[in-house]
């Protein structure tokens, strides 16, 4: 079968191929309702698909974005690349979603290949490595957003909640409800990933502006396999945590799972507050306190940041940190 070519739309439809092509770039501003209706019918009648490498190397653009999570099991991840999607087809870009499980060699790879593919610009997590590569795409103009995290070396546009405001939020709670032997339990901060930092740093604030000891005993920022030993161990001392701040939700289900193996309270045994609202939060047994990030509006955000820097609407913003705020959603597990 014969391709079907703009040409073949034109003379079917009694236009010009530049009429077809304002159509299908949705041009409609000089063109009359007649004319759309019979180009319309023409592309159905004929099943005309538009060369999309074709149109790509006429517009100097694939329409099409890189968005690379750290981890796509986050709640938080998945929220923020459906935010990114929606905006993106709003603007008929489509996006490329793709996972490094916090590695940065992986990373790596998934950035050549999205280069590879020519993607107008990319949307990251970054994992805290990679410095040199963030670096040399900077230098070259490559439109770039991060999320959730940001990079002091490579100041580009970065969308982050307010972390230490989150473990503060959580802390000060805590205190409110009476719990003096506050813990926080998060996972690793080995590639020092600010996001986790500065809830761990927020977390020593609150009890210091609380007056309230740091115990190091309580402050655990581990892999997720090595929970369950932490919290029998955490648990075990003379003076066991009376409260825990899960530092994410990855954090959060690790310990569910080990109190309710362990037949834990909560929160008579223990009360608990969790940083990402997870969906099952309002009727788990108990309702599980959590601090709320604002996940739809921040990808909302850094998908408009990429898409005004590949469109060239506004002056580019290198190192711009767009910080949104948590929000404190009480309900029975603390």
């Amino acid at each position: 079968m014969r391709t079907i070519t703009i040409a073949d739309v034109a003379k079917h439809s009694n236009v010009s191929k530049s009429t077809v092509s304002q159509y299908l770039n949705k041009r409609y501003e000089y063109m009359g309702e007649g004319t759309k209706t019979r180009i319309e019918e023409a592309i159905k009648l004929l099943g005309y698909r538009p060369n999309i490498v074709a149109r790509s190397l006429k517009q100097k653009s694939t329409t099409t974005i890189g968005v690379i999570v750290a981890n796509i099991l986050h709640t938080f991840s998945t929220q923020v690349i459906r935010a990114i999607e929606d905006i993106c087809h709003d603007y008929d870009f489509h996006t490329i979603v793709c996972n490094a499980d916090d590695d940065p060699e992986k990373e790596k790879k998934y950035i050549e290949m999205l280069q590879a593919k020519q993607v107008d610009g990319i949307i990251i997590f970054p994992t805290g490595g990679n410095v040199e590569l963030f670096l040399s795409l900077k230098e070259n103009d490559f439109p770039l957003v991060f999320m959730d995290r940001y990079m002091s070396e490579v100041q580009v546009p970065s969308v982050v909640l307010d972390n230490e405001k989150a473990s503060k939020l959580a802390v000060d709670y805590f205190v409110d409800r009476g719990y003096q032997r506050i813990g926080i339990m998060t996972t690793s901060i080995l590639e020092n990933l600010t996001t986790r930092i500065k809830r761990v740093g927020g977390y020593r604030q609150a009890l210091q502006e609380q007056n309230i000891p740091i115990n190091e005993n309580y402050i655990k920022s581990l892999e997720l396999h090595q929970f369950e030993d932490a919290m029998t161990n955490m648990l075990s001392l003379k003076n066991p945590p009376q409260a825990i701040l899960a530092g994410n939700d990855l954090a959060l289900m690790e310990i569910l799972k080990f109190t309710k193996k362990k037949k834990i309270s909560i929160p008579k045994d223990l009360a608990l507050i969790g940083i990402d609202d997870v969906s099952f939060a309002s009727f788990y047994n108990p309702g599980l306190t959590t601090v709320a990030q604002p996940a739809f509006e921040m990808g909302k955000k850094a998908a408009e940041l990429l898409l005004n820097k590949i469109q060239k609407k506004e002056e580019d913003v290198h190192h711009h940190i767009y910080s949104f705020e948590p929000q404190l959603i009480k309900r029975e597990s603390c």
